[in-house]
């Protein structure tokens, strides 16, 4: 049975739910019916969208109109807020996944190692990072989650002397966050991340003097934009979801999906500048991104080299030039991280420290769902599943993808991955967007966050916005976006059945 069928009852009540909803003045129409448009035509209205949303944003933050979230309505129904971890770390999330071999089991072991260690200077730290460990902002609840309840980023600013310049944006209740400039001072598209730190003063920096960028100012010119550690449990899964099963599951419902002005893609990641109305795909081999906020990344080896550099500023054969070169502020050798080909080296430490990464990320465990949820029965949980199809969430958050047939790990072939997404790329309309693109999403297109693990999640959206859930449903809503339909059919239920959708989500 299609697992979507309870969003057939959509369409009885959409043209309540649809009428006086225009769209957004930036976003592509389709072409009236009976009629095509060739791929050319729809590549050119979907790259307009997005070259006016950033000269939109250019002009001081905000598009034609101010974005319009959802205010919330007055309602009994309550966030039941995470889940205590019962039974140690790995009983909900953290641990390996089942049937590996012996070596692949050392393996993982080996990773989770090295993602927990702090890095030196003398291991190649910085010139400019955001932390000094991959564990420090992936470790709530467990190793390989995202961000703690206490943000280790004040604690390292402290002790840097550097937290003057970050304490507008960071607090010690977090979020971990990085920090992107919209806009270059000339008005051109920026984008990338900005270092939060120096190793000026750290051990071994010797003289290197380095400032802090003037996050002050570019506050001031409504430039900042966040974004927190995404989770990586059950990673390699999705990493083995083939390409086919994506877009299959994209023409999925789609009657559905048109009547409540879902449209999704995936992240087609192509050489040119031009959106393509395709997944986002590598711009060399046509394939799908489907990791990090905007399913930038192809794979969790590409998504381990990136981080290594952006996040801790430690080059490594993925990405061997360093972001920073002021001279006398380098002090390892280039790429800092790299196999090693040694006389005498145990094939472990023979390789680097990102297939470490990329072993333990790959070998990690999904998260287990469990009915420990405060103030909730089993039969609300399933109630809330219910309701989770009849809104039209399922249309977006796919409960269940799979992996290849002929994975080369037999413990990883012919798996349900039970991420609750579809790794499609939506337009979020005004009040999600940040102004920036990647690979082939624009300013307001966002991944279909995986909702395994959100009963534990301390934080919200892709910048940790907020901590309550309701807020976070609320925060989908706003002009242009393609959840405006569901999220009003949420907030349109009667509060009990609000509540057990809430508490399913926080089984989860």
């Amino acid at each position: 049975m299609n697992r979507f069928i309870g969003a057939a009852s959509i369409l009885v009540a959409l043209a309540a739910c649809n009428s006086g909803d225009e769209a957004s003045p930036t976003t592509p129409t389709s072409a009236p019916a009976g009629t095509t448009q060739d791929a050319p035509t729809l590549a050119a209205q979907t790259a307009e969208s997005v070259r006016a949303t950033i000269q939109a944003l250019r002009r001081g933050g905000a598009t034609d109109g101010a974005a319009q979230p959802l205010t919330l309505p007055p309602s009994n129904t309550t966030d039941p807020g995470p889940r205590a971890v019962v039974g140690g770390p790995a009983a909900d999330a953290g641990g390996m996944l089942p049937g590996l071999s012996v070596a692949l089991q050392n393996a993982f072991s080996v990773g989770l190692a090295d993602f927990e260690e702090a890095e030196s200077v003398e291991d190649g730290l910085g010139p400019t990072m955001n932390l000094d460990s991959c564990g420090g902002c992936h470790s709530h609840p467990a190793m390989g989650g995202s961000s703690p309840p206490v943000n280790p980023q004040m604690a390292f600013a402290r002790l840097l002397k550097q937290d003057a310049k970050v304490s507008s944006f960071l607090s010690d209740k977090g979020p971990v966050r990085e920090v992107r400039f919209v806009r270059n001072p000339d008005g051109s598209p920026d984008g990338g991340v900005h270092g939060l730190f120096t190793i000026t003063g750290m051990a071994g920096a010797g003289t290197c003097n380095l400032s802090q960028p003037d996050f002050a100012a570019e506050k001031a010119r409504n430039n900042l934009v966040f974004r927190i550690p995404t989770p990586v449990f059950g990673a390699g899964l999705i990493e083995l979801i083939p390409d086919r099963e994506i877009v299959e599951n994209q023409a999925r419902s789609a009657t559905a999906k048109q009547a409540l002005g879902i449209r999704g893609r995936p992240n087609v990641l192509l050489t040119s500048s031009s959106i393509s109305g395709q997944p986002n795909k590598n711009g060399n081999d046509g394939t799908i991104g489907r990791f990090g906020h905007k399913a930038q990344n192809k794979s969790l080896l590409i998504f381990s080299g990136e981080a290594y550099n952006v996040e801790m500023g430690i080059t490594n054969a993925a990405f061997p030039t360093e972001r920073d070169e002021t001279d006398g502020c380098l002090f390892a050798s280039s790429p800092n991280s790299d196999v090693t080909l040694d006389d005498n080296t145990k094939p472990v430490d023979a390789i680097s420290s990102i297939d470490r990464f990329t072993l333990f990320m790959r070998l990690l465990a999904p998260p287990k769902p469990s009915t420990n949820v405060k103030g909730a029965t089993p039969e609300s949980i399933a109630a809330g599943r219910k309701a989770f199809d009849d809104v039209g969430c399922a249309l977006c958050q796919t409960p269940t993808l799979n992996t290849y047939k002929n994975a080369a790990v037999k413990a990883m072939q012919s798996q349900p991955v039970n991420l609750y997404s579809d790794l499609l790329l939506h337009d979020m309309g005004r009040g999600l967007a940040d102004g920036i693109q990647q690979g082939q999403a624009g300013a307001r297109e966002w991944r279909s966050a995986p909702l395994w693990g959100l009963g534990q999640r301390l934080f919200f959206l892709h910048d940790g916005r907020t901590s309550d859930l309701r807020q976070a449903i609320a925060e989908h809503a706003s002009d242009g976006s393609e959840a405006n339909a569901v999220t009003r059919r949420f907030f349109g239920l009667p509060d009990a059945q609000q509540q057990d959708l809430l508490n399913f989500l926080r089984s989860l």
